[in-house]
């Protein structure tokens, strides 16, 4: 199945660098969720982005927003990414990349000419009522929190009338 926009977002329920399970019903008519999908823990490109997030978090809870970033990583490895950049939002382990799979961003890749499974670096903007508002598809790091901020201010005022 290939997800749309307006689509209600796939469920899923995982462990949480928080300790806790979290799931997207969590948030269900609480806040937008802006559920970022990243290939690798302290990794060039995913620290950009998730340091954008970081610096932009506030911004986005001022907006009813809240960031969740979801990897194949484990828990460990979550901590220590956390820790190492402050990053002050969740992260979710997909270590059996089906929530990757659901969301349609567990593909094919390449690299040098080697093919191989990895994650595509997408985002979904989730409304409060758990359908998907907006997909940010082939996301370039730098600059994307902008992106998707300026989405998320624009979906509050023209979607939550």
């Amino acid at each position: 199945m290939t997800i749309k926009e307006g689509m209600k977002a796939p469920e899923f329920s995982l462990p949480a660098s928080s300790g806790k399970e979290v799931s997207l019903k969590d948030y269900k008519g609480k806040a937008r969720v802006i559920l970022y999908f990243y290939p690798k823990d302290d990794t060039p490109g995913c620290t950009v982005e998730a340091c954008g997030f970081r610096d932009a978090v506030k911004r986005f809870e001022k907006e009813d927003a809240v960031v969740l970033g979801v990897s194949p990583d484990g828990d460990a490895s979550h901590k220590k990414f956390i820790e190492k950049f402050k990053l002050p939002f969740i992260l979710l382990s997909d270590e059996d990349k089906k929530v990757c799979q659901a969301y349609g961003v567990w593909v094919k890749k390449s690299m040098y000419g080697k093919e191989y499974m990895g994650v595509a670096r997408t985002t979904f903007v989730i409304g409060k009522d758990g359908r998907i508002e907006k997909i940010f598809e082939k996301v370039k790091p730098e600059g994307h929190t902008d992106e998707v901020l300026s989405f998320v201010i624009y979906a509050k005022n023209s979607f939550s009338k």
